[in-house]
């Protein structure tokens, strides 16, 4: 699988994905990465009926997802792909199983109580999703804020620099 994005957005699949993603990457599979939806028939069911046909949708948890994408196991197969978190803490969480990326898009994180961070225009984070992420970029990973291809991508760390004492 070609991992054309890595991306977190709480709402996992929805327009920005299918009318502006999918196009933009020439994107033949989603994969969706999340404990909830795995396994939820009706959540499943809902999802892939969102996606248009000839787009190949795949549920994973967390846990099976890591074993899953061990650079051993990855098979031949070229399909540029985007796989979705719902959240700082999956995707940190996979990456601990040892799911590895170079690229990761931040596209949306709703404000929830805790996350008094404001990065971006549809981005809150609260202090440890701060810390997690800026733990991956010390690890060399090139986490960007952009809602959409369109739009201009923001480097995490710089967007932090920029909210310090705010």
């Amino acid at each position: 699988m070609k991992r054309s994005l890595v991306r977190v957005d709480n709402r996992l699949v929805h327009g920005q994905i299918l009318e502006s993603w999918i196009p933009f990457l020439h994107a033949s599979c989603i994969v969706v990465v999340n404990n909830e939806v795995a396994g939820d028939v009706f959540r499943e069911s809902v999802i892939r009926m969102a996606v248009p046909r000839g787009i190949e949708v795949v549920f994973c948890g967390i846990d099976d997802f890591a074993q899953w994408q061990n650079p051993e196991k990855e098979s031949d197969n070229h399909r540029h792909t985007i796989i979705l978190f719902e959240s700082i803490e999956d995707v940190i969480r996979a990456y601990r199983l040892g799911f590895r990326f170079e690229d990761l898009n931040v596209g949306n994180v709703q404000n929830n109580v805790g996350r008094t961070r404001k990065i971006g225009t549809r981005v809150h984070l609260s202090d440890s999703e701060i810390e997690d992420l800026m733990m991956l970029v010390r690890l060399g990973v090139d986490v960007e804020i952009r809602s959409v291809p369109r739009d201009r991508p923001v480097s995490f760390a710089d967007a932090v620099g920029n909210t310090r004492g705010d």
